[in-house]
């Protein structure tokens, strides 16, 4: 059961999900950090920096759903998934500058339960249209 659900290639959405849920995961680890390091300890504003971290964590959650999450492509040239992908992602990213300004300026938030609460909702729509529209 273990090598099925952590090891072997699945075409099974909901062992997509469990592990795009790790991969998902260690690259929200990868955005949140550098937004941290960027806002706090660079001092760059929000938004500049909520850019920089999630074009870190777009590369990382890429890679990482190419190796091991989704076993099956709908395109098949390379370059052309990654265009496809990253287009999702830039959708994301507008979603998530949205978000941030809603949440921080509008709302008054702070910074840190707004990104958390940014990314969670980025994540459902980064997975829910990588998985119907790329793999």
């Amino acid at each position: 059961m273990v090598e099925k659900i952590f090891i072997f290639r699945s075409d099974n959405v909901y062992i997509q999900l469990f592990r795009y849920l790790f991969v998902g995961g260690f690259a929200f680890v990868v955005d949140f950090f550098i937004f941290l390091f960027f806002t706090q300890y660079l001092e760059i504003h929000y938004l500049i920096a909520n850019i920089f971290a999630f074009s870190a964590g777009l590369m990382s959650n890429y890679l990482l759903s190419l190796l091991w999450v989704f076993n099956n492509r709908k395109l098949d040239k390379k370059a052309q998934e990654f265009i496809v992908f990253t287009i999702i992602g830039v959708v994301g990213l507008l979603l998530s500058q949205f978000l941030l300004y809603l949440f921080i300026d509008i709302l008054f938030l702070s910074i840190i339960y707004a990104k958390l609460s940014t990314t969670l909702i980025t994540f459902v729509w980064n997975f829910t249209a990588r998985k119907v529209i790329l793999f």
